[in-house]
């Protein structure tokens, strides 16, 4: 069946409403429009469904929701869990909360108990409920970071982590297995709570999640000593960081804590913002003027489903303020954790630092330093959450800290999914302690590079949409992978990976080896002397990303080094 065919069966179809047909008459015109919404299914991918919302088979609906979560439920009855029910949550996005609805009547429809959040919440707090509440499974609704006219759809199983194989893959077939969306259940939401099959959840949960966060403070008693001195700028970038934020932030006693006015409540058009996402430098335009005004220390954002967060300090010496990466940030928890559980002998037997392989490669010498195992998984952090449910499982192993580049970590095995909470809450303990010895947390960072070495990664990403885009970026994979590049610049490739065909090869003698992760299209280039690049498709926006790393021997040294990679990867794509 071709797009038109598609596109005029829901027009014709007494399945979808009369305000989906409006919407998709007043685009009938514009070919290149019904065929973007048209040329696929929004794709139910291996952590769910992101796209543009809007009437279509491309698209985020109440129709292509209600799908989705009409796979989940006939795979969670096959499973025979359906009693444990699932637990339901949702951030400030346009639709956000209708299509949480949409969720929890089609699973009650199913006989499937639903466990919705009065009001929106971060996504850790999410993983921490179902497995809180010994659910089956979890659905966030979110987009995340992206621009505002997207939402998502993330489905988690119940070891609080996204979904992994194979439970992704399972659901992903019975997701496919429906062949028309009038097979899709529902009832009405009010003959659901008398049923017992949709519950409202709220603070008893917060309570419960943000004792947990308190945990994972070490020093405490450092917070409040410095508490009085230390001066934080926040911005939750209108999404729903800002009260367990605040929060978690008085509960430890930090006295100076200043929102952002303009950026406090939730926003789903994100009217402050170009684009609401830490990682943008103009995302901290608000925050950075704030912090100048009050003299801040610390400038800390969260993006809009609170999994994320950015961070600038002030450098005391130049009195500017100095933007820290997700691998800068995570790097400055993760030393400070190991450091300061090993000096206060709390740390666990055989500890564990869990990341990502286009994580900064500084992991392994602060791995080593501390006696720790450092394991590398896939680009999500599914797959993070997934490793503490395997020590678990074999006792191998404990976790005690997991991050990836894209600003996202987790102290603790509460949750199963990276938290910008206890990111906020470590960061700040960090900052006190600093504060306590008369540095910042720049300082520290110099410090870092100066104990490591002086490591410093990039990312260019180049965005192709529509159904061309995705064809582009298909044939540039298939170019990189069957005829990989044997040196980037004056850089040779010493090891080829190709994740998708779970392949290893020395480049100069040939051997191969697996890669011993699952499949995922990605591709990675082992160079000389710590230095890297790894190319992947976005799973969530219509991207292909190219990841650098290098390490220097100062900071002039790193950057040089990794502009120069950089334009070596530019110039084997053009």
């Amino acid at each position: 069946m071709g797009y038109m065919d598609e596109f005029n069966r829901w027009l014709e179809d007494p399945y979808f409403d009369q305000a989906t047909k409006d919407e998709l008459i007043a685009i009938r015109n514009n070919t290149a429009e019904v065929e973007d919404r048209f040329y696929r299914e929004l794709e139910f991918g291996t952590g769910g469904l992101r796209g543009v919302i809007g009437a279509g088979s491309n698209r985020m609906n109440v129709y292509t929701v209600r799908k989705a979560s009409q796979g989940l439920a006939n795979y969670i009855l096959k499973a025979g869990t359906q009693a444990k029910g699932v637990a339901i949550a949702f951030d400030c996005r346009r639709m956000s909360p209708e299509f949480a609805d949409v969720a929890a009547l089609c699973l009650a429809a199913n006989g499937i108990k639903a466990y919705v959040f009065d009001e929106l919440r971060p996504t850790p707090e999410l993983s921490f409920a179902v497995r809180e509440l010994g659910c089956t499974a979890g659905i966030n609704v979110t987009a995340s970071h992206n621009p505002p006219e997207y939402n998502g759809y993330k489905v988690y199983w119940e070891d609080g982590a996204q979904v992994t194989p194979p439970h992704d893959k399972g659901i992903i077939a019975e997701v496919q297995a429906i062949a028309n969306y009038s097979d899709c259940k529902t009832m009405n939401k009010d003959a659901a709570i008398a049923a017992g099959l949709y519950q409202v959840i709220g603070s008893e949960i917060d309570d419960k999640y943000i004792a947990e966060l308190k945990k994972q403070s070490i020093h405490p008693e450092i917070i409040k000593e410095v508490a009085g001195d230390i001066k934080i700028v926040y911005t939750p970038l209108c999404g729903t960081g800002n009260k367990p934020v605040r929060r978690i932030l008085s509960e430890l006693g930090f006295k100076n804590v200043y929102v952002v006015p303009e950026q406090t409540g939730p926003d789903p058009e994100f009217t402050t913002l170009d684009y609401p996402n830490p990682e943008d430098p103009k995302a901290f335009t608000y925050a950075l003027n704030l912090a100048k005004k009050e003299d801040a220390d610390i400038v800390l954002a969260t993006d809009p489903d609170a999994d994320r967060l950015g961070v600038y300090c002030k450098d005391t010496k130049t009195g500017e303020y100095v933007s820290f990466t997700g691998n800068m940030s995570g790097m400055l928890i993760a030393e400070y954790i190991f450091r300061e559980r090993q000096a206060t002998g709390t740390m666990p037997v055989n500890p564990a630092l869990v990341t990502t392989i286009v994580t900064t490669n500084m992991t392994y010498p602060i791995a080593q330093n501390y006696g720790a195992k450092l394991i590398e998984v896939l680009t999500g952090f599914k797959y993070i959450g997934e490793q503490i449910k395997l020590f678990e499982q074999t006792g191998s192993n404990n976790f005690v800290f997991g991050l990836e580049e894209s600003y996202g970590c987790l102290a603790g095995t509460y949750a199963r999914d990276k938290d910008a909470i206890v990111a906020v809450m470590m960061l700040c303990e960090v900052a006190s302690y600093c504060k306590k010895n008369g540095k910042t947390l720049w300082d520290m960072m110099i410090e870092l590079y100066e104990k490591y070495g002086y490591f410093k990664e990039t990312q260019y990403t180049i965005t192709m949409k529509g159904s061309e885009g995705a064809k582009q970026i298909a044939a540039l994979m298939d170019k990189l992978r069957n005829d990989p590049p044997k040196e980037f610049g004056d850089l040779k490739v010493l090891k080829f990976r190709d994740y998708e065909n779970d392949v290893i090869v020395d480049m100069e003698t040939g051997a191969k080896t697996t890669t011993g992760l699952p499949k995922s299209n990605v591709l990675y280039f082992e160079l000389p002397d710590n230095n890297w690049c790894c190319a992947r498709p976005s799973g969530t926006e219509p991207k292909i990303k190219f990841y650098m790393g290098v390490k220097g021997s100062s900071i002039e040294d790193a950057k040089k080094r990794v502009e120069e990679l950089t334009d070596a990867v530019k110039s084997k794509i053009s």
